[in-house]
């Protein structure tokens, strides 16, 4: 797999054409370039998806707060599969996109990030449809397209079509069609590509080394006769004991595992900084807004989701990926903190190399977590050896 190259990082920060997005997007397509069913199967399902969710604003009005970010999220989702369709037919994204605003009267022009600026929106001469319409005759169009095939002769005048009736359809709802691209190649990149570790947040190397957590660490995780596990740092003994806390046990006494794994790899965990009271107290904002309570709640929160989510999959045994729609999930869960600048893909680490070394500690009821921050892994290591 390719890591992200730092040319393709900066096309994140201004403006982006659909030629440069259709370079970029290629290394996170893991689909056979020879195999077109599942990429018109997701075109089709994406725009379902949009449809779905303006079905859902339109039943629940101001209760569907989520409906732009949702929606501008699906339209980002049906451009990635047009994409890859148009990869398998060898026909050019830009080019389909430039004939089709050719011929409508909608016009794409670079854009910044500014959401509001004129040039960030698809300008047009022709008058807007309404969205059922827009919407209606983007899904027949999709459902057209399921019939395609790589040597069709007149596969490329259904793409523009398709392109067109997309552009109508972004315009209709008043989304900003760059935000849209651009939001799509952020999440993509960050879920499909191996980071640079160079281009990582680090988010305490400012502070001083006693507000840091540790960049290596051993913690001893013991279980006693009564059932309760204990963690040891440094030969002192951290936290409280814990059970699983439920009626039948399932291993969640050794949770903390998955703290010192985000701590490890994502150089993130309130909690973990809350045990060793490596809080960064010198600066009262940090302190408050992100080591304080609220964040501790958050990273508990998601924990127990999480192994909750886990226990249907035997704990990540024998996986090597997880779920997009698990990561996307995570994502809602951190928004607002400062761990929401770690890629998906980094999350996906973490929660794979966690899992790995809980099971061996729920096996072995108990062991020594090794902690790596300069490399980002986490290890296990039987205690007595």
């Amino acid at each position: 797999m390719e890591t992200i190259k730092e040319e393709n990082l900066n096309k994140l920060k201004g403006a982006i054409l659909l030629q440069e997005y259709e370079r970029v997007i290629v290394d996170t397509d893991r689909f056979s370039i020879d195999d077109i069913s599942p990429i018109l199967l997701g075109l089709y399902g994406e725009v379902g998806s949009i449809m779905a969710a303006s079905k859902k604003y339109r039943r629940e009005e101001k209760a569907y707060h989520a409906y732009r970010d949702a929606v501008e999220e699906e339209f980002g989702d049906a451009l990635w599969y047009f994409s890859a369709l148009c990869r398998r037919v060898n026909v050019e994204l830009a080019g389909v996109f430039d004939t089709a605003s050719n011929e409508t009267g909608i016009k794409i022009v670079s854009a910044n990030d500014q959401e509001n600026a004129l040039i960030s929106h698809i300008i047009t001469s022709a008058q807007v449809q309404s969205l059922d319409s827009a919407l209606i005759d983007l899904g027949y169009m999709a459902a057209q397209l399921l019939k395609t095939k790589k040597d069709s002769t007149n596969v490329r005048d259904e793409l523009i079509q398709f392109a067109r009736l997309y552009l109508q359809a972004i315009r209709s709802m008043g989304l900003s069609f760059t935000k849209v691209l651009k939001r799509n190649l952020i999440k993509t990149l960050g879920r499909f590509t191996i980071p640079d570790k160079k281009s990582l947040p680090d988010f305490d190397s400012a502070f001083p080394e006693e507000e840091q957590l540790p960049r290596h660490f051993e913690i001893h995780i013991t279980q006693r006769k009564s059932g309760q596990s204990y963690l040891r740092w440094n030969g002192v003994f951290i936290g409280s004991p814990l059970t699983d806390n439920i009626h039948d046990p399932d291993g969640y006494r050794f949770h903390d595992v998955f703290h010192l794994a985000l701590g490890a790899i994502l150089h993130w965990s309130p909690t973990f900084r809350a045990l060793i009271k490596h809080k960064r107290k010198s600066d009262p904002v940090f302190d408050e807004a992100q080591d304080g309570g609220r964040a501790i709640v958050v990273e508990e929160g998601l924990t127990a989701w999480l192994y909750s989510y886990s226990k249907g999959l035997d704990y990540f045994e024998g996986h090597d990926s997880v779920s997009f729609d698990a990561l996307k999930t995570i994502q809602k869960f951190v928004q607002g903190y400062e761990v929401d600048k770690c890629p998906l893909k980094l999350w996906e680490d973490a929660i794979l190399q966690g899992y790995s070394v809980f099971r061996q500690v729920r096996k072995n009821n108990g062991g020594i977590v090794i902690g790596d921050r300069e490399n980002r892994t986490i290890s296990y290591c039987p205690i007595g050896e």
